[in-house]
């Protein structure tokens, strides 16, 4: 397949709020963002079924999108806004003009869209056409980096359906507050843009005052962050084609059921083996069931690459919003997360007891979060940029409490949501099964020659909790 002309543009736009909505406003970065400077943008993909014309789909839905999407940025401006980086010593910020605004795509794809929504393993190439070109980052008189923080495509599948594509900078957003927008969308396309329909307690919080740094955790990793600077990467556009030619993805799901007897299998080990209780949630047991099994599936396709004794690291993020002192509204826009390095040997993943061992990991350090969400704190950076130079690391994305199918805008729930921006990074996708009956679905990409070991090995684990 040519993967370069799988779509054709149609159009293109830029959306702002309603001018004079929004007023300048500046938005200084918290220590919960700075981590995120280094990060990649964040991408998300969700298919919908809407088996109608090309001609309806451009000249009656997108209209649509547009003018709920220009409604929808009056209260999420901070998408709108550009990241502005002043050369040393000045701080990041983020800065808001009227009439700032996205980059608003429109194409029409020749692909089968059952073909695409599919969970087969396949050429996750065939996913970047319907991610968003991301915009040039530009650079005024005075040397600061003006860049920008989301752009949006709408990909239209005639008589099949379409796909929003979203791609935007974590440094503005997490993955709660992006959902909150997502859904704050769809809210106000359903209901013919009327933006009364948002719940006043339901409007994005902007107020960053309740984010207290005891530890002066801004000024350690604004240090650590200048040290790298030369390492910075303002121009984050697509992930280069070369990066994913022997990749391929797939989709598995682990229903409900076996994610229970998975539970009750970690619950009643760690009770005989070590006499304690750990924390067995669905995230727990799905993130050690997965990594364990991508772990085994690498040491069979290239055997010996590590010593047994060497440390592999689990990292995944956890919502503060409720677990800090002063305790922040759900609705805070933001970004708000700790970040959580679970380091196993390499022996005990591929150990009789692997799982075990990495929920017992996993969950403790959730339950670490208990006694200070903030401990360990000014190692976010430094480890993370450690532990990646190792190369022993395999990170999540997403969360079944994200509940990223449950995004309608009027069309039902999507086919199919896709985040591409881990099949270029060494991670995994969670999120809640699309049948919405309590499983979880996994995305993750990984070599081909890999894949079918991975298979082979994670579909007897499923048999073996039957």
């Amino acid at each position: 397949m040519d993967h370069s002309h799988p779509v054709k543009v149609t159009d293109h736009f830029r959306v702002s709020p309603p001018l004079g909505s929004v007023p300048t406003t500046s938005l200084p970065l918290t220590f919960f963002d700075y981590p995120w400077l280094l990060c990649r943008p964040m991408e998300r993909l969700f298919f919908y079924e809407l088996p109608y014309p090309a001609l309806y789909l451009t000249h009656t839905i997108v209209p649509s999108l547009k003018n709920s999407l220009s409604l929808t940025l009056q209260h999420f401006f901070p998408l709108a806004s550009n990241l502005m980086c002043p050369p040393s010593p000045h701080k990041p910020y983020m800065l808001f003009k009227d009439g700032d605004s996205i980059p608003f795509t429109v194409v029409e794809s020749t692909l089968d869209f059952d073909q695409v929504i599919g969970d087969q393993a396949r050429d996750v190439r065939e996913l970047l056409c319907f991610v968003p070109k991301w915009p040039p980052t530009r650079v005024t008189s005075d040397d600061t980096r003006v860049v920008p923080l989301l752009a949006l495509q709408v990909a239209v599948f005639p008589n099949s359906g379409i796909c929003i594509g979203a791609k935007f900078c974590h440094v503005v957003a997490d993955g709660t507050a992006f959902n909150h927008f997502m859904k704050s969308w769809a809210s106000i396309f359903r209901s013919r843009e009327d933006i009364a329909c948002l719940e006043k307690s339901m409007l994005p919080s902007h107020d960053r005052s309740g984010i207290k740094d005891p530890l002066e955790l801004e000024s350690i990793f604004t240090k650590q962050l200048w040290n790298w600077a030369s390492s910075w990467d303002y121009d984050l556009g697509s992930t280069r084609d070369d990066q994913l030619g022997d990749k391929v993805g797939v989709a598995f799901t682990i229903s409900q059921t076996l994610i229970e007897r998975l539970k009750d299998l970690v619950s009643n080990r760690c009770m005989e083996n070590y006499q304690e209780q750990v924390n067995v949630s669905t995230f727990v047991v799905a993130c050690a069931f997965t990594w364990v099994n991508l772990i085994k599936s690498q040491e069979k396709e290239a055997s010996d690459l590590f010593d047994s004794d060497e440390v592999y690291h689990f990292v995944f993020v956890a919502d503060c919003r409720h677990r800090l002192e002063t305790k922040l509204p759900e609705t805070y826009f933001g970004n708000c997360l700790a970040i959580c390095f679970v380091p196993v040997k390499k022996r005990e993943l591929h150990g009789e007891h692997g799982i075990i061992i990495a929920a017992k990991a996993i969950g403790g350090k959730v339950k670490e979060l208990e006694r200070g969400v903030l401990l360990g704190a000014e190692k976010w950076i430094s480890s993370w940029k450690e532990i990646s130079e190792q190369g022993r690391l395999v990170t999540v994305a997403g969360s079944p409490k994200l509940r990223a199918y449950e995004t309608d805008f009027g069309w039902g729930r999507p086919r199919k949501t896709e985040v591409p921006h881990v099949h270029a990074s060494g991670s995994f996708h969670l999120c809640e099964s699309r049948d919405g009956r309590g499983g979880v679905e996994i995305g993750l990409t990984i070599s081909k020659g890999q894949m079918d070991v991975f298979h082979g090995i994670f579909e007897q684990g499923k048999q073996n909790l039957i």
